[in-house]
C-alpha cells in the first residue's frame, strides 16, 4: 500500500495532465461539430478492428452453421435466374442486364452489396450491428441491411471501412409490413424483450389473420425493396378502442447466428425524396 502512495506522489503531476487532457478533449468534441465528425470516425474504425480481431475467433466455430446458410441462400438465388426457367418460345431469349436498365428497358432500383458481421447485440434495449464495409466500398447513411432469411437493420454511421447499423431489434427501429396474404400495412417495432420477437401494429380488425401468416417488407418503405421478409404471426391479440390487431412475430431472421448481411442500396431513393420535397406546402 505504502509503495501505491509512492508512486502516485511520484507521478503526481503526470496524472493530473492526463485527466485535465481527457476533460479537454471531451469539452473539445462535444461541442464542436468537426471535431466530434473526426472523433466519431476515429471511434467507429477502431472499434471496428477490435470487433474484427474478436469476431475472426467467433466466427471459425460457427463455420458449418455459417456455411449452412450461405448455401441455402445461393440455391434460393440460382432458382431465380432465368436459366432456371424454360420457355416454349425459343424465339424470344431474355437476358438480364446487370447494369442501369436490363433488355427490356427496366431501370435497376435496387443493388445488393455483401458485408461481413464483426460485432453484433442482442441482449440491449437499443442494439446495433457492424458490418465490415464502409464508404470506401459504397455504403452510405440509411442503406437498409437484409440477411439470409430476412431483414436487419438500417445504417446509421459510416466510416472508410465500416458501418454501423440499428438492427431491428432497437426501440428506435420501425418498418413499413404488410400482410402476404391481403397486402394490409403496419409497422414493426421492438419491445425490447425477447431478441425472437417484434410486434406488428395497425392491422385493422377486418384483417384476415392466423398464425403462422407471414409478414413481409411493404412497398411504402424507402429502405427495404417490398416482399422481403420480416417474420410468422406466432400470437394474436386485439386492441379495442383503435379496434386494431397488435402481433406478434417470429422473426425470420436469427440475430444470434448472424454472420454475413447484404446493404441495399435504392438507387432511385434520391429521386424520390427530391421530388417529394418539392410538394408545395399549405400556407
Amino acid at each position: 500500500m505504502r509503495n501505491i502512495f509512492l508512486f502516485i506522489r511520484r507521478f503526481f503531476t503526470f496524472f493530473l495532465f492526463l485527466v485535465l487532457q481527457g476533460f479537454a478533449i471531451g469539452i473539445l468534441v462535444n461541442y464542436n461539430k468537426s471535431q466530434q465528425a473526426v472523433f466519431a470516425n476515429f471511434a467507429n474504425e477502431a472499434t471496428g478492428w477490435v470487433s474484427t480481431k474478436y469476431n475472426s475467433v467467433e466466427y471459425y466455430f460457427r463455420l458449418t452453421e455459417t456455411n449452412k446458410a450461405l448455401a441455402e441462400e445461393n440455391a434460393r438465388l440460382r432458382n431465380m435466374l432465368p436459366s432456371s426457367f424454360d420457355s416454349p418460345d425459343s424465339t424470344h431469349i431474355i437476358k438480364m442486364d446487370s447494369l442501369v436498365k436490363d433488355t427490356l428497358g427496366r431501370i435497376r432500383k435496387f443493388n445488393f452489396l455483401p458485408a461481413k458481421v464483426v460485432n453484433n447485440s442482442v441482449s440491449q434495449e437499443n442494439n446495433y450491428i457492424t458490418l465490415y464495409r464502409g464508404a470506401k466500398q459504397g455504403v452510405n447513411k440509411d442503406m437498409a441491411v437484409i440477411g439470409p432469411d430476412g431483414i436487419v437493420g438500417k445504417v446509421v454511421l459510416v466510416s472508410d471501412n465500416y458501418c454501423r447499423v440499428m438492427s431491428l431489434l432497437n426501440h428506435n427501429s420501425k418498418v413499413s409490413a404488410m400482410t402476404m396474404k391481403d397486402f394490409v400495412t403496419g409497422y414493426v417495432d421492438w419491445d425490447g424483450k425477447d431478441p425472437q420477437y417484434i410486434t406488428l401494429h395497425g392491422i385493422p380488425s377486418t384483417t384476415k389473420v392466423q398464425k403462422g401468416d407471414t409478414i413481409l417488407t411493404s412497398n411504402l418503405s424507402a429502405n427495404y425493396p417490398p416482399g422481403l421478409m420480416i417474420g410468422t404471426v406466432s400470437d394474436i391479440s386485439f386492441e379495442p378502442a383503435s379496434k386494431v390487431y397488435i402481433l406478434k412475430l417470429k422473426t425470420a431472421t436469427n440475430f444470434y447466428s448472424l454472420q454475413y448481411a447484404y446493404l441495399v442500396q435504392n438507387m432511385l431513393w434520391d429521386e424520390q425524396r427530391k421530388l417529394e420535397d418539392q410538394t408545395p406546402k399549405i400556407q
